[in-house]
């Protein structure tokens, strides 16, 4: 499956660029909004994990472009993010699939939880849209 993940913190970035690749996801990054939406259109992820506060243009302003075009808007997005979960409902009405508090993404232990939160998320989209977890491809 090939994910395009979309964070500011070169940190963070690459760490979860790290344990998503461990985890056999195919990973294409950007640091910025409009980097984030010109991969979306000639990569064609299938999810993009997208932070909330970037430069040039923000998470919820690259959602909301990505929902208005058509070539982007059925790609799932799940937000992932630092602010608090008071913004969970107004991002998910504008049509992020789930949304994802960046300190659940750590153990107590310091070992890395996206993977197996990511495996979660995956199979409630494929439950909504119908779509089988095994019929999931897992390379494009």
């Amino acid at each position: 499956m090939k994910i395009l993940l979309v964070d500011d913190s070169k940190a963070l970035l690459h760490e979860h660029e790290r344990v998503l690749h461990k985890a056999g996801y195919d990973v294409i990054c950007a640091e910025d909004g409009i980097t984030a939406l010109k991969m979306a259109q000639s990569q064609k992820p299938q999810l993009i994990l997208l932070d909330m506060i970037l430069p040039q243009m923000s998470g919820p302003e690259v959602l909301e472009h990505l929902k208005q075009d058509p070539a982007t808007a059925d790609i799932p997005v799940v937000v992932l993010s630092s602010l608090s979960d008071k913004n969970r409902e107004k991002l998910i009405g504008a049509g992020a699939e789930e949304y994802v508090e960046k300190n659940s993404l750590t153990s107590p232990t310091g070992i890395n939880l996206l993977p197996k939160l990511l495996e979660d998320i995956i199979c409630r989209i494929n439950r909504k849209r119908g779509i089988a977890f095994r019929d999931t491809p897992t390379t494009i």
